[in-house]
């Protein structure tokens, strides 16, 4: 294990063990659903009280840059409705009554419920549910270890990525690309899918840098015109779902105008003369006609990405979440691949850089030890599984006991209206493990107060950078808080599982731990450089110098390697995939469900000043779209489809299609009129080939509000008697 220098040591002692007679700044790393995994530095006012947060200036990708989402992060840590003890439900399910009740009795309740379901149904009718409230892989990860030694169902993972993974590794296979530094190299920079505005604020940074430095264009693709979008040269503003027809269509003229790289092409791809003979009848008319992109539109900037060598393309995971975004991805990836792009510094793509990072998780997930008995359940079902959908259950037993951590899918699952019915099944029992009192915890039967990251140690992953970082314990938890980890082992203590050496370490032990059995610096070592630069060499980053894609022969795929259950039904070569939910004469609308700036996901949307920012509830609709259905700017209108309706306020705005609408958020449902949130019309059913949700991707109509219900205040923390 590497040691410190003295300097090191120094540098590591001023930033984690702060006195009490004065302010500190601590290091420490955002955990939340962002590929940015931003360095921080967070001033320390109290052994258990924080001031600002800032960008660390040590990470060579943060630069001290960061949203402002986080910069108030002291909204949240010492938000007055933060949970601090252990509750139990006082009255009927969802009424938000719940009384005090110590620890010991709180997660006695938990393990007597598990004990029931297992014994009436067996270990599978339990099914603990987390997801990427925190992305540190010590307190979020540890639920694998819980499933895995109890026996009960596995979790799918498909609300975020499922489709993007599919689509990139179909081609490329790794799951890695350029270094996101080396777009200040780069001559054209396209985001695809991507508003990295409201996402992803550190790309706007390498955005300006090449800018700056090179005089770099920026082009954006995406539906409508968002922050992002507004900043660029060129705005691609496509009909949601229709990103493949468009690549096919920019691919079509590179192959037309001499602008492919053959020699390259012939050296890394497996069939260019197959793709060419395929995209003959996909040019741009053709493409036109399908993404509502011109066909001058669409020569134009063919014909800037092809004579551009260093065309950096950053790829994100909003253009994925159709029930296509699988084929759309791979489509997408194979831009750089025809013109040769990744052999240039500057030029390539980037989707996530996680593949990259070589930690061993065994010792936190106890992955090794399943014994394939188990089945798995996809979490965005979980309004089907929990109304008894058998298709969705797997062919096993109704799920009858839950513990959730990092998640609150009461909100963020898809056919809302489903998932808060399968919660208000009397004979279900949840606990819910969280800061603040959710839509989700509100359902729950035990509720038990979670630290912040800031409270915890952690490691952490990243997507849009190649360091490998670590949050070390800031400030003392608040009240009775308790993280992850030593809620899992405590449960864990109470059951009969079988001895584990994960659960007898603390969570800073599992940290030095995880990091000594992959031959990585400690934590502080990680702490002090501001984390472990996973980069190496320049052919591994590129796929080229005899470092091949991550296929079997080492070229990248043009026919795709598919893999899932509805493989057979996806192309073979890049195309539009015809399998979106298609607006029709009584469902003409398409819905986009983008995030805002203020939220990004459901975590940020308690803080008093995202609500203030972002004001309500609303969704964009194009002004000739809002004279035709009758609708009027800043009134109350409905959008509904067979799944639900909701009600929320209009804004006129004429940065999108006709026919197009988008709701930004992710607001509580208590915070809309009449407390149903807009994932009530979003379908659950998987995206092929191997499962995925599909948020961007729902057909829905407009009109003028009636209300049906008087208006529903946002909900109180909880009332406890």
């Amino acid at each position: 294990m590497a040691s410190l220098t003295a300097s090191q040591r120094a540098s590591a002692s001023a930033l984690t063990t702060p006195t009490e007679s004065a302010m500190t700044t601590v290091r420490s790393t955002c955990p939340h659903d962002c590929p940015s995994a931003c360095a921080l530095e967070v001033d320390r006012l109290a052994p258990d009280r924080i001031g600002r947060v800032r960008g660390s200036r040590v990470n060579p990708y943060t630069e001290g840059v960061i949203c402002a989402k986080v910069a108030r992060y002291a909204e949240r840590v010492h938000n007055p409705d933060r949970l601090t003890t252990p509750l139990l439900r006082d009255g009927p399910k969802g009424s938000g009554r719940f009384k005090p009740i110590g620890w010991d009795e709180a997660l006695d309740r938990v393990a007597d419920a598990f004990r029931v379901a297992a014994r009436r149904h067996g270990p599978q009718a339990v099914w603990p549910y987390n997801y990427a409230g925190t992305m540190g892989l010590v307190q979020r990860d540890g639920m694998e270890r819980l499933r895995t030694l109890l026996g009960t169902s596995l979790q799918q993972g498909t609300i975020c990525i499922a489709l993007a993974d599919a689509g990139w590794k179909a081609g490329v296979g790794h799951k890695w690309g350029v270094d996101s530094r080396e777009m200040a190299d780069s001559d054209l920079i396209v985001l695809w899918g991507l508003n990295a505005v409201h996402t992803q604020v550190n790309v706007m940074n390498w955005v300006a840098k090449a800018r700056k430095g090179r005089g770099a264009k920026l082009v954006v693709v995406d539906p409508y015109r968002n922050a992002t979008a507004a900043q660029a040269d060129v705005h691609l503003m496509l009909r949601p779902g229709t990103d493949a027809a468009l690549a096919c269509a920019v691919m079509h003229v590179l192959f037309r105008d001499g602008l492919a790289d053959e020699a390259w092409m012939a050296a890394h791809t497996d069939d260019p003369e197959g793709l060419r003979r395929h995209l003959q009848d996909r040019g741009p008319d053709w493409a036109a006609a399908i993404t509502g992109v011109s066909a001058a539109e669409i020569e134009a900037f063919a014909h800037l990405y092809g004579r551009t060598p260093r065309a950096f393309l950053r790829v994100g995971y909003g253009f994925t979440r159709q029930r296509n975004g699988a084929a759309a991805m791979h489509a997408v990836s194979c831009l750089p691949a025809i013109t040769g792009a990744w052999a240039h510094r500057g030029g390539g793509a980037l989707y996530s850089m996680s593949g990259l990072m070589p930690v061993d998780t065994n010792l936190i997930t106890a992955e090794s030890e399943r014994d394939g008995t188990q089945r798995w359940l996809d979490q965005s079902r979980i309004g089907a599984i929990l109304t008894g959908d058998r298709s969705a259950l797997a062919g096993g037993p109704p799920v009858t006991a839950m513990l959730i951590q990092n998640t609150n899918p009461m909100v963020v699952a898809p056919e809302s209206a489903r998932v808060a019915e399968g919660f208000a099944r009397e004979d279900l029992f949840v606990c819910v493990h969280e800061q603040i009192m959710t839509d989700t915890a509100r359902m729950a039967d035990v509720v038990l107060p979670a630290t912040t990251f800031l409270e915890h140690d952690d490691l952490y992953r990243a997507g849009a950078h190649p360091f490998l970082q670590v949050g070390l314990k800031a400030i003392d938890p608040l009240g009775e808080a308790r993280c992850n980890h030593d809620v899992l082992r405590d449960l864990m203590a109470r059951l009969d599982v079988a001895e584990h050496p994960a659960n007898a370490m603390d969570s800073r032990t599992l940290v030095e731990e995880t990091l000594s059995l992959s031959g990585l610096p400690s934590a502080e070592v990680l702490a002090a450089n501001g984390g472990h630069d996973c980069t190496t060499d320049f052919d591994v980053h590129h796929f080229t110098g005899g470092f091949g894609f991550g296929q079997p022969d080492g070229r990248f795929r043009f026919h795709a390697a598919w893999r899932g259950p509805q493989a057979a039904i996806m192309p073979d070569l890049p195309d539009q995939l015809a399998v979106t939910e298609a607006p029709n004469a009584d469902h003409p609308f398409r819905l986009v469900t983008a995030p805002a700036r203020s939220f990004l996901n459901s975590s940020f949307n308690e803080t008093p000043t995202g609500r203030k920012v972002e004001r309500r509830p609303t969704v964009f609709v194009h002004p000739d779209d809002a004279v035709t259905a009758g609708v009027v700017d800043g009134a109350l209108v409905r959008l509904g489809n067979a799944r639900g309706s909701v009600a929320l306020h209009a804004r006129c705005f004429d940065g999108l299609q006709r026919g197009t609408v988008v709701a930004e958020g992710l607001w509580p449902n208590t915070a809309f009129v009449e407390g149903r949130g807009i994932n009530t019309l979003v379908g659950a059913d998987p995206g092929p080939p191997n499962g995925g949700a599909a948020f961007h991707d729902t057909a829905v109509w407009l009109r003028p509000a009636e209300v049906s219900a008087p208006p529903v205040a946002p909900a109180s923390p909880a009332t406890v008697a």
